[in-house]
C-alpha cells in the first residue's frame, strides 16, 4: 500500500513539476528562480504525503490531487482558468457542441462570498428560445437558489449539475434582479440547441442578430446578407446583445465581412506565441457604404466585443445600448493525459486601437438603458410572476392574438401597477412559450427602436460614425478624468 502511495505521490510531483518546469514556462520573465519554485513544489509534495498518511481516515490519493489541482488553479482568482476533470469536460462540450439538457443559461460564479457580495451565479446570457428565456430570465440577473438550496456556497459543479437534467423534468430558481426584485420561477429543462443567427427585414433596414460565434456563424451571417441585399436593404443593424462569445475566429470572420483592412484584434501574452494578429481583408468585404449599428449590453462579451469593439474602433459602426460585459482575455486548454485538461488564460485581447477591455468592458456610442423599475413596481412584478396568473389565463387562452394581449394587459394593469408595454411582453412570452421567439419585438424594445430612430433620423450617419471616440481615446479620458478627481479629493484633504 506504502508502495502505491509513494508511487502515486511521484507521479503528482512530477505532473506539477512538468507543468511548472516546462520550456515555456522556463523562458518566461518569474519573480521567483527555479530554487525557490522547487521548494514550494517540494512543501506541497510533503503536505500530500503527511495528509495521505495520517488523516483519520483512508483516503484516494486522487482526491488529495484533484482538490490540489482546483486549489492550484484558482489560487489567483481568474475565473476562466480551471482544472477540468472528465465530468466538467463533459459539460464543456455539451456546451461547445451545442446540444444538452438544461434550461439555458449562460452562467458564471465568483468562487467565494464576500462580506457585501455572496458569491451568487450570474447570469450571462439567456440563450434565445431555452426554458431560461422564456421565463424571462435577463443578463445581470443572479441565481440564488436552486430547488431551495442557497447557491452562494455551491461550486460552478456543483451548479451545473443542479441546473442540468433529464428533459422535461423541473427546476426551480430563484432570482434577484437589482438590489432588491427578488423572485422563483420553475424551469422545465429541454434539450439546448444554441441557435447562431436570427434576421428579418424591419422595413428597410435588415435585422440581424447574432446568438453566438461558432464555426457557421460567418456563414449564417452571409446567408443574412444575401437576403438583405435582395430585399434592397438600406442600412442595417447587428445585434450582440446577450451574446456571451465563442470562436475568437468565427469572431474575427464576421468583423471581416465589415472591415476592409488593418488589425481587427491582435492577442498579447507572455511568451512570443501567444501574441498573434488577426487583419481583414478587403477580398472578404461584403456590407460597405451602407450604415451599421451594432446593439451591445451587458450581456455582450468576450468573441461579441472583439466585433464591436473592432467596427467602433475602425469607424464603421455605431454602437447602441449599455456597457458591455468586460471580457478581454483569451484562454487555452492543456491536455494532461488521464482525461484530465486545465483551462489556462495565456493572453488578453486588444482592438484595432490597441485597448483591452478586460473587466471593463465597452461603452456605447448612444447609451440606451431599459428603464428600473420603482420599488412599487417591483412587488407587482414579484406578485404577477409569482401568481401564475398569466400563465394560467393563457392556458385557458390559446393562441392569443397581439390585440387580445393588448387587451389583457389593460385588465392585469387594474391589478398590478406595471407598464403595459412590460405586461404584453410577460403575456407574449408565455403565448410564445413553445414556439421559436419572435425574430425581434418592437413593442418591448427600447433599445431596438433607438437603433430604428437613428437610423431614420441621421442625415449624415457616416459623419456620425467617424466622429465618434475610439476605445483608445475613451480610456485615455476616462484615466484623466480619474487622476484629475483623485488631485481634487487630495487637495480638499489638505
Amino acid at each position: 500500500m506504502k508502495k502505491n502511495i509513494r508511487r502515486v505521490n511521484t507521479v503528482v510531483s512530477f505532473l506539477l513539476i512538468s507543468i511548472f518546469s516546462s520550456q515555456c514556462f522556463a523562458q518566461s520573465s518569474v519573480s521567483q528562480d527555479r530554487n525557490s519554485n522547487f521548494q514550494y513544489l517540494k512543501k506541497l509534495n510533503s503536505v500530500f504525503d503527511f495528509v495521505q498518511q495520517n488523516y483519520v481516515d483512508e483516503i484516494d490519493p486522487k482526491v488529495l490531487y484533484e482538490g490540489a489541482m482546483k486549489g492550484l488553479l484558482e489560487a489567483f482568482n481568474d475565473p476562466y482558468t480551471s482544472y477540468l476533470d472528465v465530468s466538467v469536460q463533459r459539460d464543456l462540450s455539451d456546451t461547445t457542441e451545442g446540444r444538452f439538457g438544461g434550461v439555458g443559461l449562460m452562467i458564471s460564479k465568483a468562487f467565494e462570498s464576500k462580506p457585501d457580495k455572496p458569491a451568487y451565479v450570474e447570469v450571462s446570457s439567456a440563450i434565445e428560445d431555452t426554458p431560461g428565456a422564456k421565463a424571462g430570465i435577463m443578463s445581470g440577473d443572479f441565481i440564488v437558489e436552486i430547488n431551495g438550496e442557497d447557491t452562494a456556497p455551491m461550486t460552478m459543479q456543483d451548479v451545473l449539475s443542479h441546473l442540468r437534467g433529464k428533459v422535461g423534468t423541473p427546476v426551480t430558481v430563484t432570482i434577484l434582479r437589482g438590489k432588491t426584485l427578488r423572485f422563483s420561477v420553475e424551469l422545465v429543462r429541454d434539450f439546448i440547441e444554441v441557435p447562431t443567427c436570427k434576421y428579418a427585414m424591419i422595413g428597410k433596414t435588415g435585422y440581424v442578430r447574432l446568438i453566438q460565434f461558432t464555426p457557421d456563424t460567418a456563414l449564417r451571417l452571409q446567408d443574412a446578407i444575401d437576403y438583405f441585399k435582395q430585399n434592397d436593404y438600406e442600412n442595417m443593424i447587428l445585434d450582440l446583445r446577450d451574446n456571451g462569445g465563442g470562436l475568437i475566429t468565427s469572431a474575427t470572420n464576421v468583423a471581416d465581412k465589415f472591415i476592409d483592412e488593418g488589425v481587427i484584434v491582435s492577442t498579447k501574452g507572455r511568451l512570443p506565441y501567444q501574441n498573434s494578429s488577426y487583419s481583414a481583408s478587403r477580398e472578404k468585404t461584403v456590407v460597405r457604404n451602407i450604415p451599421v449599428v451594432v446593439l451591445i449590453n451587458k450581456g455582450s462579451a468576450s468573441a461579441s466585443e472583439i466585433v464591436s469593439g473592432a467596427l467602433k474602433d475602425t469607424h464603421v459602426a455605431y454602437l447602441v445600448g449599455v456597457r458591455s460585459y468586460g471580457k478581454g482575455s483569451v484562454q487555452q486548454v492543456i491536455p494532461l493525459g488521464n482525461d484530465e485538461e486545465i483551462k489556462l488564460t495565456i493572453a488578453r485581447y486588444y482592438s484595432p486601437s490597441d485597448t483591452n477591455i478586460d473587466k471593463i468592458g465597452i461603452p456605447p456610442d448612444l447609451e440606451v438603458p431599459f428603464e428600473t423599475l420603482s420599488e412599487e413596481s417591483e412587488k407587482a412584478y414579484v406578485k404577477l410572476v409569482e401568481s401564475n396568473t398569466i400563465a394560467d389565463y393563457v392556458e385557458n387562452h390559446p393562441n392569443m392574438t397581439e390585440e387580445e394581449i393588448a387587451s389583457y394587459a389593460k385588465e392585469l394593469k387594474k391589478d398590478y401597477n406595471l407598464e403595459e408595454r412590460i405586461l404584453r411582453r410577460l403575456i407574449r412570452m408565455r403565448v410564445n412559450r413553445y414556439k421559436s421567439n419572435v425574430v425581434y419585438d418592437l413593442d418591448f424594445d427600447i433599445q431596438l427602436n433607438a437603433a430604428l430612430d437613428l437610423l431614420k433620423n441621421t442625415k449624415d450617419f457616416s459623419s456620425l460614425v467617424r466622429s465618434a471616440k475610439t476605445l483608445k481615446q475613451l480610456q485615455e479620458e476616462a484615466k484623466l478624468a480619474e487622476e484629475k478627481q483623485s488631485e481634487k479629493a487630495l487637495d480638499e484633504k489638505q
